[in-house]
């Protein structure tokens, strides 16, 4: 039967937690194993230390005065303040001298070390303390009220046969040992507490931010393209990635408006020359049989289809454009040469409209691109200032100019016309299919500036409109060194 688990730990965040907790306290406990055997090492080293040395300070004592020196000395160290454990006996365990008053059977049957902590009772000494947990439990006829000790010793036998241990007590190095421990156990604690707390601060606030961006794109995915991911304005992940997204969303919604744009004004403008095309088919059809008014009519027919096959045509390439595809290849083009090549093939146009020409193209002007879609965007620009430039009072004159500024290439195409005084009419007349009120007089079915826009943005530049004073100045702005 599968274990359900509660909800909170279906999280990735809850997961983590516990698995850092779970860590932490391996990691704990670990630690205080290697600590409490570690300290419980040194200690009994000191302890061998300090008895070794205890004894070899006896042993030249009794060298010096024999066994009557070796008891003064004994008596002497076995009354001062954390004394060791001394202890003479005669070869049959009668004590004759020290400070113990009762050992473990078996203690003094060996010589060297003992092998194991054995239990002692020291004279005069009274239970108030209580016993000490590593010691065994005292025997029916041991007399009560008698402290009982664990210790360590070194048991050497005299040369006539007498028993000395040296001994040192266990009390300090188990109190230190518990105090290492209760440290430890206490790091633990506190190391679970922080991880609790870790989790109650940063992953429930964590959480939220997820359920906040769930219920944001839940309501995206219902329809609302207005809706945005919480940005919170801390800068880490959950901020970048919530910002990248808006990102996208708004891109998505501007194409969503473009298409909604788009389909709008191809319903409204196509509207007209589709029903110019109707009429002039019904009038040839209602007049008098004619062989020369049916070729004219036919003839218009074919030029206003010619018309409108230019016009889809410009809105597939602004399409795809604007969505970074193209068919066409990429490859290094001379600014300089594509500048002097449509200046030259409009050249006759702005002389036809009385309109003068000046070109100042900088040399040796180089970036990757298509050289087709940039001669396309000139074009257009240059065919739109020499069509609103002959609108100028006296001498109407277009100006085109490549340059480099800063980290950039500017080519910049000035007339000096009525230009578009308010900005938010500059913004507007790049939009597709938007002509403003004073352009109406002029043929064309506003694609012109979109699709330069979308050709520069294919190259990863820019489209800018300015005033010229008169007339307007469209810039088209390539960086450097950058593939589009």
């Amino acid at each position: 039967m599968a274990v359900s688990l509660p909800p909170i730990f279906k999280t990735t965040a809850a997961r983590l937690s516990a698995l850092y907790l779970l860590l932490f306290a391996v990691c704990a406990v670990l630690l205080v194993l290697y600590m409490t055997a570690l300290s419980a090492r040194m200690l009994a080293s000191q302890t061998q230390d300090t008895i070794e040395e205890e004894m070899q300070s006896l042993g030249r004592a009794y060298q010096r005065g024999g066994l009557p020196v070796l008891v003064r000395v004994i008596g002497q160290r076995s009354r001062q303040p954390g004394a060791n454990l001394y202890l003479i006996t005669d070869p049959n365990g009668r004590i004759l001298a020290g400070n113990v008053q009762s050992l473990e059977p078996g203690v003094l049957e060996t010589d060297g070390w003992t092998e194991q902590p054995f239990v002692y009772q020291r004279f005069g000494e009274v239970a108030e303390t209580g016993v000490l947990a590593e010691t065994p439990p005292p025997s029916a006829d041991e007399p009560p009220g008698r402290m009982r000790h664990a210790a360590m010793a070194l048991v050497l036998r005299l040369p006539n046969q007498m028993i000395m241990l040296v001994g040192r007590d266990l009390g300090e190095p188990e109190r230190f040992r518990a105090v290492v421990r209760r440290s430890l156990m206490l790091a633990l604690g506190m190391m679970g507490l922080g991880g609790l707390v870790i989790w109650f601060f940063v992953g429930r606030r964590a959480l939220k931010r997820i359920d906040d961006v769930s219920d944001a794109s839940r309501r995206i995915m219902a329809g609302d393209l207005t809706r945005r991911l919480p940005v919170s304005g801390a800068g880490d992940e959950f901020d970048r990635l919530s910002e990248n997204l808006n990102a996208m969303l708004t891109r998505i919604a501007s194409l969503n408006d473009g298409l909604k744009q788009v389909s709008a004004n191809i319903a409204h403008d196509l509207k007209t020359p589709l029903t110019r095309l109707r009429n002039r088919a019904e009038a040839a059809l209602a007049a008098e049989p004619d062989g020369a008014g049916y070729r004219a009519a036919l003839e218009s027919t074919i030029a206003e289809s010619d018309q409108l096959i230019k016009t889809f045509n410009a809105i597939l390439m602004i399409a795809r454009l604007e969505a970074g595809y193209s068919s066409e290849s990429v490859t290094p083009v001379d600014l300089g040469a594509v500048v002097r090549d449509v200046t030259e093939l409009y050249e006759p146009v702005a002389e036809e409209g009385g309109v003068g020409m000046s070109v100042d193209v900088a040399e040796g002007i180089t970036i990757r691109g298509n050289r087709e879609l940039i001669a396309q965007a000139l074009s257009n620009v240059v065919d739109n200032a020499i069509k609103y430039s002959a609108e100028a009072v006296e001498k109407p004159a277009v100006a085109v100019r490549l340059e480099r500024s800063a980290d950039e290439i500017v080519l910049s195409v000035a007339d000096n016309g009525k230009g578009i005084p308010e900005a938010a009419d500059r913004e507007r007349a790049t939009e597709r299919f938007v002509r403003l009120e004073q352009s109406r007089t002029q043929p064309g079915a506003g694609l012109g500036l979109s699709l330069a826009k979308a050709v520069m943005i294919f190259h990863s530049g820019r489209l800018e409109l300015a005033p010229a004073e008169p007339g307007l100045s469209v810039r088209l702005v390539f960086p450097q060194k950058r593939d589009p």
